[in-house]
């Protein structure tokens, strides 16, 4: 069985180093999610960690509104709701402009899971961090907001918006 899988043509030779480097990034920055949600609430699934983040960054929201901050369909982010309402993370709250809508609200129990996870994160990338020298660092900044930038993602710096903290 092939341990990759790489479509010919697609890209150039420098591009294709860059991707692969990437992708190798990107499958550490998924194991550290995973990991520090586990250790905060084992039966909280990463789409439903994000959730929770874009209310704790957006405040209280319409379910087609977080249907559509999420890319996924509102028969979806309902189900993702129960769960969460159900756990005690999330509330369901009257739209006082709407009386057939209803609003999501993260709840004290929410935003401490957002709370942990993040703490948790962020040591753990600051140890990854900590073992690249000054100029690896400086190097790192640079790459990463050109990337974010040609992805067409905010940066860092911009309050309200939704995020992985």
């Amino acid at each position: 069985m092939p341990t990759s899988w790489t479509p010919r043509g697609a890209v150039d030779q420098d591009s294709e180093r860059v991707i692969g480097e990437l992708l190798t990034a990107s499958r550490l920055l998924v194991a550290i999610a995973a990991r520090s949600l586990a250790a905060v609430e084992e039966s909280l699934t990463l789409p439903q960690y994000r959730m929770l983040v874009v209310l704790d960054a957006q405040g209280p929201s319409s379910l087609a509104r977080m249907a559509e901050n999420l890319d996924v369909n509102p028969s979806t982010a309902l189900r993702m709701v129960e769960r969460l309402s159900a756990s005690g993370m999330v509330e369901k709250i009257p739209n006082p402009k709407n009386r057939r809508e209803v609003r999501l609200r993260l709840t004290p129990s929410g935003w401490e899971v957002v709370r942990q996870v993040t703490e948790n994160r962020r040591k753990q990338m600051a140890a990854i961090v900590e073992a690249l020298d000054p100029q690896a660092r400086e190097d790192l900044i640079t790459a990463l907001r050109k990337f974010t930038e040609a992805g067409g993602e905010p940066p860092n710096d911009v309050p309200g918006l939704p995020g992985w903290h």
